[in-house]
């Protein structure tokens, strides 16, 4: 009997080393990924002169929502890179550290909302007219790979980061307050590079007409406000059990 109970606890505890190896690797992967991506894309893509129709310096990159994201997703895995070795990914600690509060809030109200509606949003307009989002004259100077990365591996990893670590989300009016003041700040953003440089940040806004431009600047914002719904909705069936351990040990 006690050389079974031993048996069982020496597969749990290498399922957990295994499970934690696997969570490490996840963020690190991602941390590096989007980092590297970042640097790429602010060192070596530069339109060329032929957009400059298409394009304005005013705001460099931080004026796309995709350049923004990657530095959220850069910044997310690297604080849960640094909560796996300093902080904790226990389900209820006696006392959660401040990185394991940051990590979870910054997962709920920006990195899986935002990272979900860029890779959505991107490769739903790319697949009506690849003009509006990618213009193939950009192919030269913005490669396929780094697409990817920017476009297609945010919303993967965050489907990976979703299965391997658990997180509480916070409260709802909370999450959905900070997602919200992001997008407003964004929206803001957008309207102030048109004043400046008289360029919309991206071509599709320049085929609207003014009507049909609030319309998709609103759906786009219920949209996000969707997705932070279905992350959380996500994240209570697949941490169910851990979640119900959590408020039991709360009470």
């Amino acid at each position: 009997m006690v050389k079974n109970k031993t048996n069982v606890h020496s597969a749990e505890a290498l399922y957990q080393g295994v499970y934690k190896a696997l969570r490490i690797l996840v963020h690190l992967t991602a941390a590096v990924q989007f980092g590297y991506g970042i640097y790429y894309e602010w060192t070596y893509v530069k339109f060329p002169e032929s957009t400059a129709n298409m394009h304005s310096n005013f705001g460099g990159k931080f004026k796309y929502l995709t350049f923004l994201n990657a530095i959220i997703q850069t910044v997310y895995y690297v604080i849960s890179l640094i909560n796996d070795f300093v902080g904790t990914n226990e389900v209820a600690p006696k006392r959660l550290p401040t990185i394991r509060k940051v990590k979870d809030y910054i997962m709920a109200s920006l990195a899986f909302p935002v990272a979900l509606n860029v890779g959505i949003t991107f490769w739903s307009l790319y697949a009506i007219d690849r003009e509006l989002v990618l213009p193939r004259v950009l192919d030269p100077v913005f490669p396929s790979w780094l697409n990817h990365v920017l476009h297609t591996n945010i919303v993967v990893f965050m489907i990976l980061e979703l299965f391997t670590s658990f997180r509480a989300y916070p409260k709802r009016s909370k999450g959905l307050a900070g997602l919200s003041a992001f997008l407003l700040c964004y929206l803001v953003w957008v309207h102030i590079i048109k004043y400046y440089s008289g360029f919309w940040v991206y071509p599709v806004l320049g085929v609207l007409q003014l009507p049909q431009r609030i319309i998709f600047f609103i759906a786009l914002f219920i949209f996000t406000q969707c997705l932070y719904l279905f992350g959380e909705f996500m994240n209570n069936i697949v941490w169910e059990k851990e979640l119900k351990l959590a408020q039991r040990k709360v009470k």
